[in-house]
């Protein structure tokens, strides 16, 4: 995870470095501003990661996530097909339903509860996902109603560019079961300070375990769906060293998680860290082919 918070002549390296690392793959968040650094630097999450596909070759890119709070499926659509042009393929849509945090306040300050959030959420994915699919494309809902929309040339993947939905409620793991390859979650929702890893391990088994049975309600084989987490926002310690690196990839591993995600490591809060752990954790877990996607 890289915040895009870096102009470009300096952020491009980090994306380049990403790849020579070893991950496969890398993301930045899709949101006006952030908690914590809402005062500081803060660029646009599609031209970022359309920069990045332009220096890299080999990585998969994603949104960290894409939601409705200031994102129309229309126009969202339009971008993730060009991004996912220029990327050649290499391209994964991370949604989620939005927090009502600050970009809420700031775009439409209307008030909305969790369940008004997830019901906007479902019919966001539905029509994203027809959007990306078809080459015309017209849909009535209570949030979102478009007529004749053309999307064309359309999606390089089949049958449209893969989403990763995050989700910790029945509601969003079910959609994530209909219309996701990956499913995320960033650990014990709700908290903004990070606990140590192994006191979250439980909770993401009981999140997994439940995603299991969104799955096997919606006829999906569980099997079928990738599971990521986000580490770092409430998961914590998974960076302070080689050791920990391994060791809360291999547990977290051990639970089902296939894809392990860690920030970026910042000068300062929030993601403070050093980057000397994340070279080591290159040198000698990724690139021996001992650690977690």
């Amino acid at each position: 995870m890289i915040l895009p918070e870096r102009r470009w002549r300096e952020a491009r390296h980090q994306w380049v470095r990403a790849e020579e690392f070893g991950f496969d793959h890398a993301w930045t968040y899709d949101q006006l501003m952030w908690r914590w650094l809402r005062n500081d630097p803060w660029f646009g999450a599609v031209p970022t990661l359309a920069a990045a596909a332009a220096v890299t070759s080999r990585i998969t890119l994603g949104t960290m996530v894409a939601t409705p709070t200031y994102r129309h499926p229309v126009t969202l659509a339009k971008e993730l097909m060009t991004l996912e042009d220029v990327a050649e393929g290499r391209f994964v849509c991370g949604l989620g339903a939005g927090a009502g945090g600050l970009d809420d306040r700031v775009v439409d300050p209307t008030e909305r509860t969790p369940r008004q959030r997830a019901e906007r959420f479902g019919e966001f994915v539905d029509l994203l996902d027809s959007l990306l699919r078809e080459r015309v494309t017209t849909y009535t809902g209570t949030h979102y109603t478009v007529e004749d929309v053309p999307m064309n040339p359309g999606c390089l993947t089949a049958p449209r560019v893969p989403f990763a939905v995050a989700a910790t409620g029945p509601r969003g793991m079910r959609l994530a079961a209909r219309h996701a390859a990956t499913w995320i979650t960033a650990g014990p929702p709700g908290r903004f300070d990070a606990l140590p890893y192994e006191e979250t391990l439980a909770t993401v088994k009981e999140q997994l375990s439940r995603l299991d049975e969104a799955c096997e309600r919606t006829g999906r084989d569980p099997a079928t769906l990738d599971r990521l987490l986000l580490t770092g926002a409430m998961v914590g310690g998974t960076l302070d060293s080689v050791e920990a690196y391994r060791d809360a990839a291999g547990r977290f591993g051990d639970l089902g998680i296939t894809d392990f995600v860690v920030h970026w490591p910042r000068e300062s809060f929030p993601y403070q860290g050093s980057l000397k752990v994340l070279e080591q954790v290159a040198a000698e877990v990724l690139t021996a082919g001992g650690g977690s996607r």
